[in-house]
């Protein structure tokens, strides 16, 4: 990917060994572990060269954060946020947890290669970015531009998100993908129906299944945290159909789908794979059964909500009008929110993935625990979507701005 001044390249960092020797003398191994993690404390062994060993860990991760000074700076990005593992062979291997690489997936970051020196009194590391490559199929690129629905709508969505951190040309190239898949996506929307259970079984991998069932053991029902990833449709109701015992018992919260002809159908589909749908209007009794029956609802979230209903919050940096109604159910459920997320991967198969609950705040002040719930959530999906930014719906206008206010006579 060619890269403009704001992209990350190179990081360099020095530590004085003497610095750590005092961190080690002064800390016990809770203390140690709010700067370098079990397996980094282990791996530095318990010689003479234990100090220098963690001095250029250390370098490392500053290292890392110097590839991010926008984000360090305002405090989204901290050392720790990066490990330093060893590979297979010995080297070091730099292993980002999920603050730092939502950071890599904005910036198109696919990994981070490091190398570490130590003198006998200091310890340096280099680190380097190596970039994300986004293949675009030649339909994917035939699409954009010569059927071009909603592209200014794309192109605009994807410039709020990467525009100050992706150069202009590679934008473009995640435009291009995004037609492709969804290309790929009316196709396999075509020929499911066609599918025998078992293909479509074979087409879907289930990942973290067990969260979901420790929802069920402690009795409250689960809340679904979705948006329209990868192939929502296929890998939904092919994932879903894989949990037997809960046959039934997912419930799918979103708008009657036009022509009526198309909704029934979709209804129809879904009723099959072994889930039912809830309509957004008039259904909180609904859900609040659901969960009292010790079964799931689906929230889909990422798209733009107006009116009462919703509240206004960050997505992406940006305002975004979002639904109120996902915390308010929380808060009063005790229910667990759940990330679930799908997406295509290169060989033609469909992950679903579930991923651990989200911290709710409940608190006397339901207006101010809605708003940070809600945040949190949006922080979830947008994690979600840097994954795999080709795979989510750049056409939707999900910034449309906020209800004006009356002004009072």
């Amino acid at each position: 990917m060619d890269t403009d001044g704001s992209s990350p390249g190179c990081g360099i960092d020095t530590v004085e060994i003497s610095r750590v020797e005092k961190l080690l003398q002064d800390h016990d191994p809770a203390g140690l572990a709010r700067f370098f993690t079990g397996q980094e404390l282990a791996d530095a062994g318990a010689d003479a060269g234990r100090a220098a060993s963690l001095a250029a860990r250390f370098a490392a991760k500053e290292a890392c954060c110097k590839l991010f000074p926008r984000e360090t700076t305002l405090g989204a990005l901290e050392p720790t946020d990066f490990g330093v593992v060893r590979d297979g062979y010995g080297a070091p291997r730099i292993e980002p947890l999920p603050r730092a690489r939502a950071v890599m997936d904005r910036y198109r970051v696919a990994s981070i290669k490091v190398s570490l020196t130590h003198t006998g009194d200091t310890a340096s590391a280099v680190a380097m970015a190596e970039w994300m490559e986004m293949p675009v199929p030649w339909y994917g690129r035939w699409n954009y531009h010569l059927f071009p629905w909603r592209r200014a709508v794309v192109m605009e969505n994807l410039r709020k998100v990467f525009g100050d951190v992706v150069p202009e040309k590679e934008i473009e190239r995640i435009a291009q993908a995004s037609y492709a898949h969804f290309i790929k996506f009316f196709l396999e929307f075509l020929r499911m129906p066609f599918l025998s259970a078992a293909r479509k079984e074979a087409l879907v991998r289930v990942e973290n299944a067990g969260i979901l069932m420790r929802a069920r053991e402690e009795g409250k029902g689960a809340l679904l945290l979705t948006g329209h990833f990868g192939n929502w449709e296929v890998a939904i109701a092919a994932g879903i159909s894989q949990f037997e015992d809960a046959r039934g018992k997912f419930h799918l919260v979103r708008r009657p789908l036009r022509p009526p002809w198309f909704d029934a159908m979709i209804r129809r589909r879904s009723r099959r794979a072994g889930f039912e749908t809830l309509g957004k209007r008039g259904s909180l009794d609904e859900m609040l059964g659901v969960l009292e029956r010790n079964e799931f609802v689906l929230f889909v979230f990422d798209q733009h909500s107006g009116g009462r209903q919703a509240v206004p919050s960050e997505f992406f940096g940006h305002p975004a009008q979002t639904m109120k109604s996902l915390s308010v159910i929380a808060q009063s459920t005790g229910a667990p929110v759940i990330p679930a997320s799908c997406w295509r991967e290169p060989d033609g198969s469909h992950v679903l993935r579930f991923d651990e609950p989200l911290e709710v705040i409940d608190s006397e002040d339901v207006g101010e625990a809605t708003r940070r719930n809600t945040r949190t959530f949006n922080a979830a999906l947008e994690r979600i979507i840097l994954r795999h930014p080709e795979q989510w719906i750049w056409m939707h206008r999900r910034w449309k701005p906020g209800p004006k206010r009356r002004r009072k006579k």
